[in-house]
């Protein structure tokens, strides 16, 4: 959501601006612009649409200059037009952001009463033409910057250049993700390190309220007014390996990558069929007094936390409490003590997350409780990741698709590894329990790879969904959540209606809206509810509803009119909806790209979203 990248360097940074925001559009935008400082101006170019068409105006117009500023912009304040794009300008201020300023109204009704013109309806160019006016009372482009940033509620990060400064870029941190790429004799700024692996390798993370002040050649870093020193970090240069390759979209890329994606992940936990003991080591002291769970995560994330539910329930026999992050976060929850709060979050910088994990902590510490915080996340040096007291990561690697697919399937390998870590260190599993588990979480990948070779009759099925405006998914116990995943995956990438609901639920509502036009998928694993299940597509066919069915090979359902069968790899009954996930996740993919839609940037849609 919206994307940042800035630098100063002896040479033209237009070209690495212009790419770095390419490597940012996975995150969701609607427009583009940069802005140069060359010779005492701001150039600048600004675009509707995609980056490509940015590129071709800065081709065209041959501006150049050794520093800038460039934004992907995800429209919160003001449509997506061109008058709205960053970057803003006042007087000779240009301005980048990503966030919301929530008090921009009254911002902007005090510098109007000063004069100030505004040409946009964003909330970013109050702080433009806030800068300009701080500068009208010292010369130093950072202590007008100082001087703005306590004016300023919300969420931000900053990128802020000056023709009279040609030398320093200003950069700000509160509430939403940046990073400071160190280059040798140059140095640049970024929303995500993915748009800065092209130049650099090394990177300073800024912690919140952070202000820098960046030189070709030094890096000062302000808190509180104060000089502070933060690490510089080497990221692992694999890190940047986010080609497309042989396929037509990133999304089938990452579906295919789920099978070596999930076995990294699990690699770092097992050892044979038993965890290793390093695993998670240094928290088993804390994890010996937990009495409950909470999970808080958004979207997929939360699918999966569903799902973590029934297993630390079932399993460990351990009370587990799953809720919306932006939910939690504004209904006054009870805090209590001797409770694991687990954040999931792809990115690790989703902004509603990060803020109940951190309103949860400041609560936790002024009633004196006793609580622990974990995030599992596929970004090491995310903000979630540095803020709670543990961390599981998934290595998927990057995704780049908008709609989740390995980061997904990988989340719910982290958990399960969660689960028996718990269960081991507070004794609540059996040896047996775990040696099995880990057995065919060994055979996952394998599973997975098998489940893959259905593509093409999965692609059939699709074809008969082309014309469908409506949809429902349906699943029991633990698939259930993927239920509601295939229904947000149809109408992420595809824009068909489509609801997920509990395969009991029929009769309370949705069998209403069955008919002959409604196609019914149904997730049928080989588990205890397989006989229920089959008593609930009975209930849709003599509606007259369409089924198509992802079913276990042993689970006797056998196409017939109006029952599309596609066979699915026995797996267990307890790692089934990670299985279950892929066929669901094909199936979206190849509907939407039979309807033409941009599959990996859905429209409206954002990878990362930072802000509320």
């Amino acid at each position: 959501m919206c994307g940042i990248v800035g630098g100063i360097a002896e040479r033209s940074i237009t070209n690495i601006l212009i790419e770095g925001l390419k490597r940012l559009e996975y995150r969701g935008y609607d427009s583009a612009g940069l802005a140069l400082i060359n010779a005492g101006q701001v150039l600048r170019e600004r675009r509707v649409g995609k980056v490509i068409n940015l590129a071709e105006a800065v081709e065209t117009s041959h501006i150049s200059g050794s520093l800038g500023i460039a934004h992907t912009r995800w429209a919160t304040h003001g449509k997506p037009t061109e008058e709205n794009a960053h970057p803003h300008i006042s007087g000779n201020v240009a301005v980048v952001h990503n966030g919301i300023i929530e008090n921009y109204q009254e911002l902007k009704d005090d510098l109007e009463a000063l004069g100030y013109v505004f040409t946009s309806q964003t909330d970013t160019e109050v702080v433009a033409h806030l800068v300009n006016d701080a500068l009208k009372s010292t010369p130093s482009l950072l202590e007008a910057v100082r001087q703005v940033v306590p004016q300023l509620k919300g969420a931000y990060a900053l990128g802020i250049v000056h023709t009279d400064h040609p030398n320093e870029l200003i950069t700000v941190r509160e509430g939403s993700p940046l990073v400071i790429g160190v280059g040798i004799g140059e140095n640049f700024i970024s929303s995500d390190q993915l748009a800065l692996l092209p130049i650099t390798n090394r990177f300073m993370y800024l912690e919140e309220g952070d202000i820098a002040r960046l030189t070709r050649t030094s890096i000062e870093v302000f808190a509180n007014g104060n000089r502070v020193e933060r690490p510089v970090k080497e990221l692992d240069a694999t890190v940047s390996n986010a080609s497309k390759g042989e396929y037509k979209h990133y999304m089938l890329k990452e579906i295919y990558e789920q099978p070596e994606a999930i076995q990294q992940t699990i690699s770092q936990a097992l050892n044979g069929n038993a965890l290793r003991p390093d695993f998670l080591k240094n928290a088993e002291v804390d994890f010996s007094k937990i009495q409950q769970i909470q999970i808080i995560a958004c979207g997929t994330s939360y699918h999966a936390g569903m799902i973590a539910k029934y297993w630390f329930e079932q399993l460990i026999d351990l009370p587990c409490q799953v809720e919306i992050a932006s939910e939690f976060r504004y209904r006054s929850p009870v805090i209590v003590g001797n409770t694991l709060y687990v954040c999931i979050s792809q990115s690790g910088e989703t902004a509603d997350t990060l803020a109940a994990l951190r309103d949860t902590q400041k609560r936790a510490v002024a009633k004196g409780l006793d609580v622990v915080t974990l995030t599992i996340c596929n970004v090491a040096t995310s903000s979630m990741v540095r803020e709670t007291n543990y961390s599981l990561l998934t290595l998927a690697g990057p995704e780049i698709g908008v709609a989740s697919t390995k980061a997904f399937t990988t989340q719910l390998a982290a958990l399960m590894l969660l689960v028996l870590k718990i269960g081991q260190v507070k004794n609540s599993i059996s040896t047996e329990q775990v040696e099995q588990i880990t057995s065919e979480l060994w055979h996952l990948p394998k599973v997975i790879l098998n489940t893959l070779q259905h593509n093409d009759s999965i692609l059939r099925l699709a074809e008969l969904f082309t014309e469908k405006q409506h949809c429902l998914f349906l699943g029991r116990g633990t698939n259930f959540p993927i239920a509601l995943e295939g229904a947000l995956k149809l109408k992420e990438i595809s824009y068909i209606h489509a609801e997920g609901y509990a395969a009991g639920e029929l009769k309370h509502g949705p069998l209403a809206l069955v008919d002959n036009e409604m196609p019914v998928v149904i997730l049928a694993p080989q588990d205890d509810m397989l006989d229920k299940l089959k008593s609930n597509m009975e209930e849709v066919q003599a509606r007259g509803g369409e089924l198509f069915v992802f079913a276990d090979v042993n689970s006797g359902i056998k196409g017939k009119d109006r029952q599309h069968v596609v066979h699915v790899p026995n797996v267990s009954a307890v790692l089934s909806p990670i299985v279950y996930s892929v066929p669901v996740q094909l199936l979206s993919y190849h509907v939407a790209v039979l309807r033409g839609t941009d599959v990996d940037q859905p429209r409206n849609l954002a990878k990362s979203v930072t802000v509320e």
